[in-house]
């Protein structure tokens, strides 16, 4: 193949207990999937799931056992954390079923999402794709990927972020509004899902800002945990 200028090479994530790599495809996320932080995000209810998506180069990878710098974006005067529990996608579908989106699911990881809020409030207020605010250059950490059977039962996991040693959000997976199989299925039936997606399933309450010298830890019990400082 001949190319006009060398491509950029395919965003990856490790994979834990092996040497392979997880090539990223697309980032999906979704909006509002806990009760309590859609209340203090002013709304309330199980409204039907929205998505929005980032760039597949906007993961940070964070190592196991290393404190990765987490670059504070440019234009922003209000970078908000967003702790997540993250679903690597190994078969790809569509139109997939409730019961059996679990068989395309290779594994799980803690991830962040990242949001410079003050843009995205703004481009709401405007009524204009607030893109900007979610789909930044690292906006996405994300720690290494834990096969599906190694991760047990992750319905029942504890979700939490602390900064500085404060904790800031602490929850359970099992207060995800929308499961992680009706996620599966929605986004199936929108796009069609292929190897490779990572798929950032909503954030607990608690959200709050960020300024550089923070240090951000994110855990979800069963996978491996994630630390970054905000530079």
């Amino acid at each position: 193949m001949n190319y006009v200028f060398p491509p950029a090479p395919t965003a990856t994530v490790p994979v834990v207990g092996s040497t392979a790599q997880f090539p990223v495809h697309r980032i999906y996320c979704v909006g509002r999937n806990y009760a309590e932080h859609a209340q203090e995000m002013g709304h309330s209810g199980r409204e039907p799931p929205f998505f929005f998506m980032k760039p597949a180069d906007a993961v940070l990878v964070v190592p196991p056992g290393s404190t990765i710098a987490l670059p504070y974006p440019s234009l922003t005067k209000n970078l908000h954390h967003e702790i997540e529990l993250v679903v690597a996608i190994g078969t790809g579908g569509k139109n997939i079923a409730v019961d059996q989106a679990e068989q395309h699911i290779f594994g799980y990881a803690v991830g962040l999402d990242m949001t410079r809020r003050d843009l995205q409030n703004d481009m709401k207020a405007q009524g204009r794709p607030w893109c900007i605010g979610k789909g930044f250059d690292h906006s996405a950490p994300i720690g290494p990927i834990t096969p599906k059977a190694a991760a047990g039962d992750v319905t029942h996991a504890t979700i939490s972020l602390q900064v500085n040693d404060a904790m800031r959000q602490n929850s359970t997976l099992e207060q995800l509004i929308w499961t992680i199989s009706e996620t599966i299925a929605q986004l199936s039936a929108a796009w069609e899902l292929q190897p490779g997606d990572l798929i950032y399933t909503g954030t607990p309450a608690g959200v709050g800002a960020v300024v550089p010298g923070d240090t951000l830890r994110g855990s979800i019990s069963g996978l491996t945990s994630i630390e970054l400082k905000v530079v």
